[in-house]
């Protein structure tokens, strides 16, 4: 009979749903898993699943801190066949980083070989490194053997491994953790394990105890690469009450320790004839010493810190890196601060105490909150390690009845296992023993028959009960449970504690005086030049205040525009016609023994625009702004100074509309003269007319045809003043305005006879 071997046809198996609800779904479940299997730590260990698996494969291979090494090939192999199946690169990263003391305050993986530097090296490729477990990690994971945590079947359930590892070592502040999952990430700083076990010991004493008591044992971060951190004591206890906060980390600068093993901050080395130079010895966590040093060389080579003459990197195995300054009589203080200020030898770490709880269950959590849990953790650890060992000395006291009954009938036990074919029933039934005890008693060996092995077997039935007791007690009485815990607590303290190389702060909490007004203005050396802009945009500056009416030299068929006196540490504005305007730095314009340069390879100018005024910036110092149209308005100086090469748009122009008119108004002006191309003249108060940041302005004078001429701000009772024609050389003042003074936006009257025929005052 002929069989159907028809393909069942895929499309009987689309389902009909909403794209935005089946996607929805799915994205859930790769959301979840991320955040539950992938980039939270787990509260109660601090690991997540991938340093776990490490741990626990390199367990598995005996790689114990007294042991030999081996290729970290071999773990990672481990590790991506039996219970993390993902890339081995991803895998090798996590181990390494496992084993860089500048990563982690407490490594847990001892390496041999290449594990990268703090220059941001790589690590050797995994077949050339080898690697083991240290005393730390074996602490982390003591108990694996006790019944205190689940077993949990891998990925292909071909094996098992930890949920969580049980140790006492409070893994998840000690060494930190960050990463970024779905929706959420975590970035928790490591910590000394001293104050850890401080303030755990605080909550237990305390429930109650409120989070600054907590914070007086518990400073705050204590980093692999040491450092300072900088924040206030309040700004810190806030940061870990709510979980989230910033936390600013600086570089040290040092040279070394005194006598009394303190650092001298200053970290200035005198080298004699009154110079001296800077020593950064610590760097801010996950900061490469490659790239800031990269940095402060990019500083010097661009001229943003010309108080900045060099940098040096003469590092070993302690970082050392020596700043040289310009001149011995640059300010210590004013370099530092620069640095911190310019490169990352201040930075911030972003803190965000965010974990799984003992349910897997993601959440930010306050320091107490967080200790609570923890402490709860190992509370339930402790009971299933008592537990466990009450299992084990129930079947060993078992046993030992079996064996004692077995040396007090001794010649008959002999006698029946001699004679009988099935000795095991005769002797359950005869002596009232249970099966395991008889099976225990007929594979005893001849040797153990002497008469002195009673007394120990008595021996040892009496210390398993006293244990039994003791061991009922503590899981009956929580009270002796906190009491063990404590007990246990205090002696991992001492492990780690202050005096030892390990335990020993490297971080310093120390809250940093007030910043200094931060001027880069600070950092130029104060030089007065002349600065020369030609006809076709090219711009010089030459040193001295020279005659401004100067025989300059330009190039052929160029010839001057604007010239002014200014200090090398002046802002130069420079305003074109479309109403943009652009900042120039006096230090940075070419010198004058060429032409200079195009103004156009300094800024971003459109083709079309012309230059119309270049003046030096005037910190609170304002200008009068107007355009053809005879619309303007009043501007801060302030305001347009602009950061980057495009400038700022200012004044807002159309077609046939242009900026013509920028003018410095003097602090004691409070007159607004205007003249039209129709030679009416108009005189306001300087109130009527707007500060503005931008814009078209209002009206200050209307036409019927033709533009505004010029426009100028005075003092009404200095009058107005205009030069004579001809070779004469005078001024005429006309003090009496009356006239011509009305309200804004008239069309005036004529001017004072003598006014120039240009319509320019």
């Amino acid at each position: 009979m002929a069989t159907d071997t028809t393909e069942p046809d895929p499309f009987d198996a689309i389902v009909d749903a909403p794209f935005d609800s089946a996607l929805s779904e799915r994205y859930l479940v790769y959301a979840l898993s991320t955040i539950t299997a992938r980039s939270l730590p787990d509260l109660r260990d601090g690991l997540k699943p991938v340093h776990r698996r490490l741990l626990w494969a390199m367990r598995q291979l005996k790689l114990d801190p007294t042991g030999a090494y081996k290729k970290s090939a071999r773990v990672v192999g481990d590790v991506i066949g039996k219970y993390h199946p993902h890339g081995d690169a991803s895998v090798y990263d996590a181990m390494v980083r496992l084993a860089q003391d500048f990563a982690l305050r407490y490594p847990l993986v001892q390496g041999q070989g290449n594990f990268g530097n703090i220059d941001g090296d790589n690590a050797a490729a995994y077949r050339y490194t080898e690697a083991r477990l240290t005393k730390t990690a074996m602490r982390l994971m003591a108990g694996l053997d006790d019944g205190t945590v689940d077993f949990v079947p891998t990925y292909n359930g071909e094996d098992e491994e930890p949920e969580i590892f049980p140790g006492l070592f409070p893994n998840l502040l000690a060494n930190g953790s960050s990463g970024i999952a779905v929706g959420m990430a975590t970035n928790i700083p490591s910590h000394n394990v001293a104050e850890i076990v401080d303030a755990t010991l605080l909550l237990i004493d305390n429930p109650a105890v409120e989070h600054a008591e907590l914070m007086q044992v518990f400073h705050g971060p204590d980093l692999p690469t040491g450092g300072i951190v900088v924040d206030s004591p309040a700004a810190i206890s806030n940061a870990y009450e709510t979980g989230k906060g910033g936390i600013r980390v600086r570089g040290r600068f040092s040279t070394g320790r005194d006598e009394a093993g303190e650092w001298e901050e200053t970290g200035i080395e005198k080298l004699g004839a009154g110079t001296w130079q800077l020593v950064i010895s610590e760097i801010p966590y996950q900061v490469q010493k490659g790239k800031l040093i990269e940095q402060i060389a990019a500083l010097i080579a661009d001229r943003k810190l010309p108080i900045l003459e060099d940098v040096r990197d003469e590092s070993d195995e302690a970082i050392r890196i020596v700043i040289v300054p310009k001149s011995r009589n640059v300010d210590p203080d004013l370099l530092k601060e620069s640095l911190y200020r310019l490169t990352d030898l201040e930075n911030r770490f972003g803190l965000n105490l965010n974990v799984l709880d003992a349910h897997r269950t993601p959440g930010v959590l306050g320091l107490k909150l967080m200790l609570q849990q923890w402490t709860i953790s190992q509370i339930d650890i402790l009971l299933r390690r008592s537990r466990h060992r009450m299992d084990k000395i129930a079947n060993r006291l078992e046993l030992l009845g079996g064996y004692i009954i077995a040396y007090l009938n001794l010649d008959r036990i002999i006698e029946i296992i001699r004679t009988e074919d099935e000795p095991k029933p005769l002797m359950m039934a005869e002596f009232e023993l249970n099966d395991r005890q008889a099976e225990a008693i007929l594979n005893m060996r001849l040797r153990s028959l002497r008469k002195l092995e009673e007394m120990e077997l008595r021996k040892e039935r009496d210390a398993l009960i006293a244990e039994q007791e003791e061991l009922q007690k503590l899981l009956d009485d929580p009270k002796l449970q906190r009491k063990r815990l404590k007990a246990d607590l205090k002696a991992l303290r001492k492990e780690y504690g202050p005096d030892t190389p390990l335990g020993r702060r490297r971080t310093t909490i120390a809250e940093a005086a007030p910043t200094r007004e931060f001027n880069m203005d600070a950092m130029i050396e104060k030089e007065p030049v002349t600065v020369i802009l030609s006809a076709r945009g090219w711009i010089r500056a030459a040193k001295g205040h020279l005659p401004l009416d100067g025989d300059f030299k330009f190039k052929d068929g160029d010839g001057p525009a604007f010239a002014l006196h200014a200090q090398t540490t002046d802002k130069l504005l420079v305003a074109l016609d479309n109403g943009r305007f652009y900042t120039l730095g006096a230090d940075k314009l070419p010198g004058a023994r060429g032409f200079g340069e195009p103004i156009r390879t300094m800024v971003d100018i459109d083709s079309e625009a012309h230059v119309i005024a270049l003046l030096v910036h005037k910190p609170k110092g304002q200008l009068l702004l107007a355009a053809n149209t005879g619309r303007g308005f009043a501007a801060e100086m302030d305001e347009l100074l602009a950061e980057t090469r495009k400038g700022r748009g200012v004044v807002s122009t159309k077609p046939g509309v242009m900026l013509t008119i920028v003018r410095e108004i003097a602090p004691e002006h409070d007159h607004v003269a205007v003249v039209g191309d129709n030679r009416k003249l108009v005189l306001f108060a300087l109130s009527e007319v707007p500060v503005l940041g931008k814009g078209q302005g209002v009206t200050l004078q209307r036409y019927k045809d033709g533009g505004m001429a010029d426009a100028i701000t005075l003092r009404l009772e200095d009058g107005l003043s205009w030069a004579m024609g001809g070779d004469s050389g005078r001024t005429r003042t006309e003090k009496d305005l009356m006239p011509w003074k009305v309200a804004r936006g008239a069309a005036g009257r004529l001017p004072p006879t003598g006014f120039p025929r240009d319509n320019k005052f």
